[in-house]
C-alpha cells in the first residue's frame, strides 16, 4: 500500500523578519501611490481651469454684479422723472426765491417783480432744473451705490455701513458738482431779469459763456458749489436709512418712514446751507464783467446783506418746503423701488 505524505516547511528567524520587511516596502509604495492619487485630483481642477468652491465664495464676496448697479441707476432716474412734476409745479416758487437771494427783497417785492415781467416770463430758465432733476437722481444715487459698494468690499466690515454710506455721498458730490455747475448756471443766467435784453435766448447765453473761460463761464462758482454738495450728500445718505429705520420701529410703513425721512434730511441740509446757495446764486447771476474770487464775492455779499443773518436767510422758509416735497417724493419712490427689487 503506497503512503503519501505531506511535509510542512518551516521558516527560520532570519526569514521571518525578511518577510515582513518586504511587506512593509509593499504597505508603504501603497501609502505614496493613494497620496499622488489625492494630490492629482486636487491639482487637476486648476490645471483644466476650474474654480474650487472655497475659491466660488471669495469671487462672491467681491460684490454685486452689473445688474444690481443698473437698478441703483435706473431706480434713482425713475424717482428723480417722477419727481420733476413737483420740480414743474413749484418753479415759480423757486423763482421768486431766487429774486429773493439775488436783491434782497421780500417775497411780495419778489412776486411783484415776477408779475410786472408776466406770465410769459415766468417759466424763463426752467429746461435746465428739469433736465437736472432727471440726470441728477440716476447719478446721485447709481453712482452712490456703486462705490457703497465697492468701499463695502475694500473695507471688510471695518467700519460701519452709515459712514460708508456717507463717504460714498462725497464721492458722488465730486462727480456731481463737474457734470451740473454748468446747468446751474445756465439757469440763474435765465432767471435774472438783468439778462432778458442783451442775453434773450437759451442760445445767446451758451455762445457767451462758451466765449468765456470755464472758471468765469460754465464752471463760475464751482467751489461753493462742491462745497455745499459734498456736505449735503454726505449727510443726506449718512442719515437716510437710520432715520428711516428709526420711523419704523415707532410704527410707520415703509413708504412713511420714507417719505419722512427725506423731508427731515432735507430740512437738515437746506437751513445749514442755504447761504452757499445764495452765494451760489449771486456768483453765477451775471455774465461778464469783473470776475472776482470766492473770498471777495462773499464779502460783497455779507456787506449788500448790511451783516444781517435774517436778511442772508431771505427766502430760505420756501426753499426749506419745496426741498421737503421734492425729497420726501424722490426719496420714498427710490426706497420703494428698490425693496421690490430686493
Amino acid at each position: 500500500m503506497e503512503m503519501m505524505f505531506q511535509y510542512q516547511k518551516v521558516q527560520t528567524p532570519a526569514q521571518l523578519t525578511k518577510g515582513r520587511q518586504i511587506q512593509q516596502r509593499k504597505s508603504n509604495k501603497s501609502n505614496s501611490l493613494s497620496m499622488k492619487a489625492t494630490l492629482l485630483t486636487a491639482i487637476q481642477p486648476r490645471e483644466m481651469g476650474e474654480i474650487p468652491a472655497d475659491s466660488n465664495k471669495k469671487h462672491d464676496q467681491k460684490g454685486p454684479d452689473a445688474a444690481t448697479w443698473f437698478h441703483s441707476y435706473m431706480h434713482g432716474g425713475t424717482s428723480s422723472l417722477i419727481s420733476t412734476l413737483t420740480t414743474l409745479v413749484t418753479f415759480p416758487v423757486y423763482k421768486t426765491v431766487f429774486r429773493q437771494q439775488l436783491h434782497s427783497t421780500s417775497v411780495r417785492g419778489a412776486v411783484a417783480q415776477l408779475y410786472a415781467e408776466g406770465p410769459w416770463k415766468l417759466y424763463r430758465g426752467v429746461v435746465p432744473p428739469l433736465l437736472m432733476r432727471t440726470l441728477n437722481g440716476t447719478l446721485l444715487f447709481g453712482l452712490q451705490g456703486t462705490l457703497l459698494e465697492q468701499l463695502s468690499f475694500w473695507s471688510k466690515s471695518v467700519f460701519p455701513r452709515e459712514a460708508l454710506q456717507a463717504l460714498a455721498g462725497l464721492g458722488t458730490a465730486v462727480a456731481e458738482a463737474l457734470v451740473f455747475t454748468p446747468f446751474e448756471r445756465v439757469q440763474n443766467v435765465l432767471q435774472n431779469s438783468g439778462n432778458d435784453r442783451s442775453l434773450p435766448t437759451l442760445r445767446s447765453i451758451l455762445v457767451r459763456l462758451s466765449q468765456q473761460t470755464l472758471a468765469a463761464g460754465y464752471y463760475r462758482a464751482l467751489l461753493p458749489i462742491l462745497v455745499r454738495n459734498a456736505l449735503g450728500n454726505s449727510l443726506y445718505f449718512g442719515l437716510k436709512d437710520p432715520t428711516s429705520s428709526a420711523l419704523r420701529d415707532h410704527g410707520f410703513s415703509p413708504l412713511a418712514s420714507s417719505f419722512t425721512s427725506g423731508v427731515v434730511n432735507s430740512i437738515m441740509i437746506s437751513l445749514p446751507f442755504y447761504p452757499l446757495s445764495v452765494l451760489v446764486a449771486n456768483m453765477q447771476a451775471q455774465v461778464g464783467g469783473e470776475s472776482v474770487g470766492v473770498r471777495a464775492s462773499a464779502l460783497q455779499l455779507w456787506q449788500a446783506r448790511q451783516h444781517r443773518v435774517a436778511l442772508l436767510y431771505r427766502g430760505g422758509l420756501l426753499v426749506v418746503l419745496r426741498s421737503c416735497i421734492t425729497w420726501g417724493i424722490t426719496t420714498a419712490i427710490y426706497d420703494q423701488l428698490e425693496r421690490r427689487t430686493g
